[in-house]
């Protein structure tokens, strides 16, 4: 990790990937209260969206912190 630690990329790359954690998961609880109203649901989709959009973020975080 050495030199990376004081790279501004390299903290602006993880700041993007927690922006982007965020989006998703407030798109998700957004989505999934919507799709419940619609639907009449008590919680289903409110809990299904956050969980797919949390699954999303970690698979990116894994390909980003795989790439060289």
């Amino acid at each position: 990790m050495g030199h990376e630690e004081n790279n501004p990329r390299a903290w602006m790359r993880y700041a993007g990937l927690g922006t982007q954690l965020l989006v998703l998961l407030g798109l998700g609880v957004w989505g999934g209260l919507r799709l419940d109203a619609w639907l009449q649901f008590r919680a289903l989709f409110v809990i299904l969206l956050p969980v797919l959009a949390l699954a999303i973020s970690f698979i990116q975080l894994y390909r980003s912190l795989n790439k060289k």
